[in-house]
This record gives C-alpha cells, structure tokens and sequence, in this order.
C-alpha cells in the first residue's frame, strides 16, 4: 500500500503540513467543510490574501500531483485499524460518503469563537466578532452599517479592519482588557517587529473608530431599526447604538477529532489543548497536530507547527530547525496573548436568569444554575444536546460554571443514517489492511 497521509483541515497549519510534506512523494488528502481553502485566517481564497505566504503555499500544493483537495466535506467518524486510520466523511454537494485510509493523520481543525452571553446576546444583528468578519468575507453586505466591535484580543482589531474594508462604518472597539495589560502588551511586541508593523497598519486602517479599554458589554436591546448597546466603560454605563453588535471573546480549540481518537488534552484554567511533543506527534503514535487545537497563537504558530508536523510525518525532519526556532518565538507571543487578554471576573455576571445559554435547546442561565457538573445539566435540560453538539453552549459553560464537557463521542457530526452505515461497512471490510 502506498505511503498515505489524512490532513484535517484546510487553514494555514493544514496547508503548511502539506506544503512540508508533498516533496517526500506521500500521497496527500486534505479534507475540510469550507468549499475553497484558507481555514478563517486565510478566508476567501488565496487570490484575495495579502499575506503573500499564502498565495506561494496554495499555488505550490495545486500544481503537486500527490496532493488531493476534498473541499465542502465534513469528517463523521474516524478510528484506528491495527497500524491504519479509517476516516469517513460527508461530502456535502452530493450528501454522499466518502472513505478515506492513511497511514498517518494530522490535525489541523483551528478554532472557534468563544461567545460569552449578556441579556440581548441571541437578537436578530448580534454577532460574533469573527462570525461577521467571515460573513464579510463570504459577500454579505455591510456596506454603510454602523457597527460597534466588542470582546477581547487583536481578532478585534483584524475583524474592525475588515468590515473597514468592505464600507462598514465601525464606530467603536470595545476592548475588555484594562490599559495597563494593553500597554504590556504593545511592549512585548518589540521582540516580534512584524506584529508591531502589523498593529500599526491595523491602527491607521482604524483612526477613525472610537476605541475603549477597559470595558465591555453588558446588555443589548432593540430601538426601533437599531441595536442599543449599554456598555461598561471604567465602571460607568454608556449607551451606543448600531445596525450591527460583533462581540468575540478569543478563541477556543476544536478538539473533538483529537479526543474522538483518544489523543491527550492539556486542561488550563483557560482552554484546553491537545498535547504534542517536539514534533507536534500527540500521545498516540502516526497522529500529529498544529495550529489552534494545541493552543491559540496566531497564523504564524499555525504555519510553524504546520511544517514541523509536515516535515516529521514525512520523514523529512532535517529540514524542521528554521521551523523551530519560530515555533518558539511564537509560542511566547501566545503566552503574552493569553496573559495580557485573560478574560475579567466580571463577564461570568452578565447574565439574568433568563439569558439564554444553549440556542438549540433554549436553556435558560436560571435553569443551569442549581446543577454543579455538566452532566447533569445536560440530561434535565438538554443543553449541549442540540445541533451543535454543545460546540457552543460548552465553552460557554466551562467559562461560567467551570464544567469541562464530554469530548470524543463519534460520530463527530449530526449526520444521516446512510453515512452511519457507510462507517459500519467500512468496519466490517476485510480488505482494510491489504
């Protein structure tokens, strides 16, 4: 059988481990839900990407005869057979199973937003942060919207520039991290001389939105057409008023793929992660990950894990030492973000007891307040049971209530019974190891 590798996920981590391993002749499939390449930092296609790293990666792997692209395809389930890995996966287009066998697999899943609730958090115009950026991304209109920006981190800042961009008016940014922890920051940033480039084109790009430290939302109603939007600014209320609220609290990493297979998480007291030793290899041997599932830092941790694991899965880790070394600059980077952007006691009050905290169910923050674990929430209310599969509602809760949910049940997506059979089939193939 010839040499295979399973990449999960098409964002910058996934497309470095491809570029790092394409040249060793394995032969690679890349899989992810979205219809074109990029993940949500690279978003909109390589074309429209300034960061010219992008464009060299995608043109460089579309012109690789071992590299197969498999875009709008979601992974169901996926396990071990003796030394082999059996992935199957929905292709959307067709709603039809697609079957796929590796030899090793990397993980490159990224993040999602962490969305914390207020009363108002569910209305009709509030969003996430990075849930309109990418909506922005994709054609929606936001042209001459007043748009208020709200949260925590620079994904404030990268979100603000572009509704920019595409002639939305962005009347504030709404940062929830104090001055002091902001200034910090900035004077951590002499050791990376291309983020500070980068804040200060930022900036310009932003001169004229009104900018707020040391606050944060607490509510939002509707006036009339319009979002009103009561903020806490150094401890006094101010009201604001927009057509859109974008309020994003960092980011969070997508494990489930991870802890479907078995392989160890790190718990901090902020995230969890997926735990990788020098070559980004995960506890179980032939699985590696990068980018955001091992811990938020940025596209340029991403890119460095990327090819480490490209390189180690290939066979090819003499070429790593450059990649190294950057992983190392940017994991300290990391560090800085999640010391200067740690999220403030404050935000776990917002909520009235009937602020909703699980869309899909409708649980309400009164009913999750007289359960002490997960579990038990989740069996009298049904919160986490919904669509999303507690994707959302679970950060949410491991942030309010300090509940760490169940991760690692397959199948790893809502899916039909016809592709619940095409895992049984699979299972029962006896030419699987041939």
């Amino acid at each position: 059988m010839t040499e295979k590798l399973l990449i999960i996920g098409a964002g910058p981590a996934g497309l470095a481990a491809a570029h790092a391993a394409a040249p060793s002749g394995i032969q690679i499939d890349i899989i992810d839900d979205n219809f074109q390449s990029g993940g949500q930092i690279w978003r909109g296609g390589f074309q429209q990407q300034s960061d010219a790293r992008a464009r060299l990666i995608w043109q460089e792997l579309n012109q690789a005869q071992n590299v197969h692209f498999h875009f709008q395809t979601k992974l169901v389930h996926i396990e071990q057979h003796d030394q082999l890995f059996l992935a199957t996966a929905e292709h959307a287009p067709q709603s039809s199973s697609q079957q796929f066998i590796a030899n090793k697999v990397i993980i490159a899943t990224g993040a999602r937003e962490l969305l914390l609730p207020f009363p108002g958090w569910t209305l009709p115009g509030v969003t996430g942060a990075g849930g309109l950026q990418a909506l922005a991304k994709n054609g929606f209109p936001v042209k001459d919207k007043k748009i208020i920006v709200a949260g925590t981190g620079p994904l404030l800042l990268a979100a603000a520039a572009t509704l920019t961009a595409r002639g939305a008016i962005v009347t504030h940014i709404i940062e929830q991290a104090p001055m002091s922890a902001l200034r910090q920051f900035a004077y951590s940033l002499l050791k990376t001389p291309s983020k500070i480039k980068q804040a200060i084109g930022l900036a310009w790009k932003l001169k004229q939105s009104r900018y707020y430290s040391d606050s944060f939302v607490v509510a939002a109603d509707m006036m009339q057409e319009q979002k009103r939007v009561r903020i806490s600014t150094k401890g006094k209320i101010v009201e604001l008023s927009c057509d859109y609220l974008a309020c994003g609290y960092g980011l969070t990493p997508n494990l489930e793929i991870a802890a479907g297979l078995g392989c160890e998480l790190q718990h901090t007291n902020t995230n969890s992660h997926v735990k990788v030793n020098q070559w980004q290899e995960t506890s179980i041997k032939q699985i590696y990950c990068a980018g955001e599932s091992t811990g938020i830092g940025g596209v340029d941790l991403a890119l460095a894990e990327g090819y480490i694991a490209g390189y180690a899965s290939s066979q090819r880790t003499e070429y790593a030492t450059p990649m190294l070394q950057e992983r190392a600059i940017w994991r300290q980077f990391a560090e800085k973000l999640e010391l200067h952007f740690a999220l403030r006691p404050e935000l776990r009050h917002l909520c009235e007891s009937e602020t909703i905290i699980c869309r899909c169910e409708d649980v309400r923050y009164g009913q999750l307040q007289q359960f002490n674990e997960w579990r038990g929430a989740k069996l009298h209310t049904r919160c986490g049971m919904g669509a999303c599969q507690g994707r959302i509602c679970g950060n949410i809760n491991r942030f309010l209530f300090s509940w760490e949910r169940d991760l690692g049940r397959l199948p790893l997506q809502t899916t039909s019974i016809k592709h619940i059979m095409a895992i049984r089939s699979s299972d029962e193939d006896p030419n699987l190891n041939q």
